[in-house]
């Protein structure tokens, strides 16, 4: 009882701290915002080898867990990812500050002028697994966006998240900026992600990042409204009329450039007229790179094809292993994908504009593509800078969450005087 007395006086006081710190930054100069966002860039730069040390005894805890192979890649941080890290913070400074944007404006015939403009939402909590970059991302679009965090990474994560952190940290510091903006929950106790999934009064979002658990978890339990970001079961759709170079290539990128990441293949529909050529042409491109295709009865004769099962549609790998079915035409492929899919991302390959145009208009993931890898499902790809997660859900943010989407909004109305009549 005690230690559950000690967390919630924990999250309460970090709780506080964050919302007196919400108050100054949502009118904190742009000018300080991304002087705090380079500072920390210079700062991450500065500590990469305490931060690749501090993510070594993150990777030995997570293989004492026993993770994934695909979560321990998402866990490890090289020279290269944390250059990654570098170069998003100074992304996320370098765009235009959202908060104050004048969305529209109006004038009425009663004499008032009325604007609608961006406003921060306040604190946000962001819980996530693994990723320790996402320490970086979350608290870089937070603090553009005007909002302060309160950030709860994985237990695996601690070590790599807190290095990050203290980055952030010295950013913050050097801007003039609080330092209780960015704040990093210093306990791997899961009794902490209860307490931030309560905190009303302090907490105005949150944002879940992570797998079906993790997610469900979240949604089940919070007391404050949440950004849904779900499983990535990604499809695409071999239309009859695909390029064969396009076809391989895009697949390929799809599912092999990184199988740990929400925008990865999970689902390949072949349309059957490509069955004995482009179709077989594409599995086995997959095979020779090492992915395990399973295949429904009408690719099982294709060599090195195990046959799949019913588990196989709808689930998310996150590993080299991709599921495989043809369909009659695109509207089967549709059927399936809003069978199976989780309204993330899916993607069709077909040079036939009306078959792209009934994708496109059929289906309501939050991303659809057109020839391009689904590994594009990315908030830096789409020219945010950073990401906070890939929402799925309706309300207010979908898609990629940039600094943009963190943001609510309030109307100013302007008079003279005028009165109603």
């Amino acid at each position: 009882m005690k230690d559950l007395e000690n967390i919630q006086e924990l999250m309460a006081d970090i709780g506080q701290r964050a919302k007196a710190a919400a108050t100054e930054l949502a009118i904190a100069p742009p000018e300080a915002k991304e002087q705090a966002l380079n500072a920390a860039a210079d700062a991450v730069w500065a500590a990469r080898e305490h931060i690749i040390a501090e993510n070594t005894k993150d990777l030995e805890f997570g293989r004492n867990k026993g993770l994934s192979d695909a979560m321990m890649d998402r866990l490890m941080l090289d020279e290269a990812r944390i250059q990654g890290i570098v170069e998003g913070l100074r992304a996320v400074a370098g765009q235009e500050d959202p908060v104050g944007k004048v969305l529209t404006e109006w004038d009425m015939p009663s004499g008032i002028n009325i604007s609608r403009v961006r406003t921060p939402l306040g604190v946000i909590g962001v819980i996530y697994e693994s990723r320790p970059n996402v320490t970086a991302d979350a608290g870089a679009l937070c603090l553009k966006s005007g909002n302060a965090v309160i950030l709860r990474g994985g237990s695996e994560s601690l070590y790599s998240s807190s290095a990050i952190h203290g980055c952030l940290v010295d950013g913050l510091r050097a801007a003039g900026l609080p330092e209780d903006a960015i704040q990093l929950v210093p306990t791997r106790d899961r009794a902490a992600v209860q307490e931030l999934l309560t905190m009303t009064d302090t907490v105005d979002v949150i944002v879940p990042r992570g797998g079906k658990g993790l997610v469900g978890l979240v949604q089940r339990e919070a007391r404050v409204p949440v950004f849904a970001h779900l499983e990535g079961i990604v499809h695409i759709y071999l239309d009859k009329s695909a390029d064969a170079e396009k076809a391989v290539n895009v697949v390929l990128n799809a599912k092999t450039r990184r199988t740990g990441i929400c925008g990865a293949a999970e689902c390949l529909l072949i349309h059957e007229d490509l069955v004995d050529g482009l179709g077989t042409a594409v599995i086995k491109a997959l095979l020779d790179a090492g992915v395990e295709v399973r295949g429904d009865e009408k690719l099982q004769d294709i060599e090195g094809v195990t046959a799949s099962s019913a588990e196989d549609w709808g689930k998310e790998y996150l590993d080299m292993v991709i599921a495989a079915r043809v369909v009659s035409d695109v509207d089967q492929a549709i059927e399936h994908i809003q069978t199976y899919g989780s309204q993330h991302t899916d993607c069709i390959i077909s040079e036939d504009p009306e078959a792209a145009k009934t994708f496109f208009a059929r289906l309501d993931s939050a991303i659809l593509m057109h020839n391009a890898s689904t590994q594009f499902a990315d908030g830096g790809e789409f020219g945010m800078g950073a990401e906070i997660g890939i929402a799925t859900g309706k309300m207010h943010a979908r898609g990629p969450v940039g600094a943009a989407q963190l943001t609510s909004f309030k109307y100013l109305v302007v008079g003279d005087g005028t009165l109603r009549g």
